[in-house]
């Protein structure tokens, strides 16, 4: 078995969101399986709104990248989650 790169992109509850907070949040709840590439990337969306983008590498067993989007989507401060790209590496 090989490893997933996947780009997934969150978005927060809104602009008084604080970004670099959510951040620490998400590095905290990274599963075990799944290991941060690059830093966590602001995106800006529209009127001040700016979603995350976090790269993360897999493995690419059965279920990949969803221990880590159903972790995300429970931090506090976090819309939704959804994933962008996911490529084989």
């Amino acid at each position: 078995m090989g490893d997933v790169a996947a780009k997934i992109k969150i978005m927060p509850e809104g602009i008084e969101t604080d970004l670099a907070e959510l951040k620490e949040k998400i590095k905290a709840v990274i599963p075990a399986m799944a290991d941060l590439h690059g830093d966590i990337v602001e995106e800006p969306i529209a009127f001040g709104l700016k979603a995350l983008i976090v790269t993360l590498i897999v493995n690419d067993e059965e279920g990949g990248t969803e221990p880590a989007e159903e972790a995300f989507a429970k931090v506090s401060g976090v819309e939704n989650v959804q994933v962008l790209e996911a490529y084989r590496i």
